[in-house]
């Protein structure tokens, strides 16, 4: 019994991770029919496609999956999806930026602010929490793409502004505006990137005990079950005690 209880955990947690894996490659996949959408089918010569399809490439979205949400913008195919953001706060006053594209406004802002409601947050206005954040490009390498001092050459030499190395790989940080000029030519140094995405990074930090963190999680979890939601960005800083144990 116990073999078959520890194969009926491993069974359960497989079909949770092929869920999520199948939420995420739904939302990168709704993310490059709307880049092609705006701009031109051609990833060559449309940079945020070229960056929604190496982001997908990243996370091992199948080539057939990302040609199909290509082709799906000539088809017609999200025409009526916009880009929303959403500002709240999380428990221990926590910022959280909610980015979200949908087809009905309505019904995604039901949806957040009532997450946010379940789950010990409220939801503010536009610009209520933005200005703890910066606009930045992100690009990571792993550990093995080099030492500290040859990624941060390479990601000055490319334009980039800051580097983090640490035992957990390489993020290199640059202007919004130049995350595509950046990228690539991180790409002709260093190689495939682990990820190339624009996110939110935070300029002021909120410090969670472990009881305020595992509710952050959980609002988190909840925010980005949706399928509206394309991604959650918060400001929490945790000390390594308090992430060992969740």
């Amino acid at each position: 019994m116990a073999g078959h209880s520890k194969w009926a955990n491993i069974q359960h947690r497989k079909g949770r991770q092929d869920a999520a894996r199948s939420k995420l490659f739904s939302k990168l996949s709704k993310e490059i029919t709307v880049a092609a959408k705006m701009g031109d089918p051609d990833p060559d010569k449309n940079p945020r496609l070229r960056l929604a399809v190496k982001e997908a490439k990243s996370q091992s979205v199948p080539k057939d999956v990302i040609e199909r949400a290509i082709k799906k913008s000539t088809a017609g195919d999200g025409d009526d999806y916009e880009e929303i953001r959403y500002e709240g706060y999380g428990p221990n006053g926590v910022a959280v930026i909610v980015e979200a594209m949908t087809d009905n406004r309505n019904r995604t802002a039901s949806n957040v602010r009532s997450t946010f409601t379940k789950n010990g947050g409220n939801l503010g206005e536009t610009g209520s929490v933005a200005f703890m954040f910066e606009r930045k490009g992100e690009v990571t390498y792993p550990l093995e793409a080099g030492d500290a001092d040859s990624i941060f050459e390479a990601a000055i030499e490319a334009g980039a502004e800051d580097v983090e190395s640490s035992e957990d790989g390489h993020i290199i940080w640059c202007a919004d505006t130049d995350l595509n000029e950046v990228s690539n030519a991180l790409e002709t140094a260093l190689g495939e990137s682990e990820s190339t995405k624009l996110v939110w990074k935070p300029s002021t930090t909120t410090e969670l005990d472990l009881d305020n963190m595992q509710k952050l999680m959980k609002l988190v979890d909840a925010l980005e079950d949706d399928d509206d939601v394309q991604r959650v960005t918060t400001n929490f800083e945790a000390s390594d005690e308090v992430l060992a144990q969740l």
